[in-house]
């Protein structure tokens, strides 16, 4: 059996899904024990595909502590404001931040992300490119 997923957005859904869950659970029985799952919705690829020139923007414009950082780095640093992360010494010296992976984070956390974004760059003066202007304009509409 593959992987099969519903969303169920509201309580007046909750008896259509039980009874979807009951009869793709008796299907995929035939076949050997099945694995449910109940979850909140992840991220979307949008929001994915938002975050980057956004990032782009911030490494291109931003120097942090007289180092430029990579996207990469600074999707770390914004991951890291949105929750407190843990740190623990490195094997070989140095530290290791225990971090949040945004893959892991629902569709409101994501857009919270977003938001701390926009305000660190609103406060060091970063010039959104046009893709990170869009991105904005369509959470704002959101909201």
């Amino acid at each position: 059996m593959s992987e099969i997923s519903r969303i169920i957005s509201d309580l007046q859904g909750a008896g259509e899904g039980l009874k979807w869950v009951q009869d793709n659970l008796f299907k995929g029985l035939r076949g050997g024990p099945v694995v449910v799952t109940l979850g909140r919705v992840k991220r979307s690829s949008d929001q994915n595909a938002k975050l980057w020139p956004m990032l782009q923007d911030v490494a291109t414009q931003v120097e942090w502590y007289g180092r430029k950082l990579e996207k990469e780095d600074w999707k770390e640093v914004f991951s890291a404001a949105w929750k407190q992360q843990d740190v623990v010494p490195g094997i070989n010296g140095g530290f290791v931040v225990m971090g949040v992976r945004t893959s892991k984070m629902t569709k409101p956390e994501f857009s919270q992300l977003i938001e701390i974004i926009y305000a660190f760059g609103a406060e060091h003066s970063v010039r959104w490119s046009d893709p990170s202007l869009k991105a904005f304009d369509e959470y704002r509409e959101a909201r």
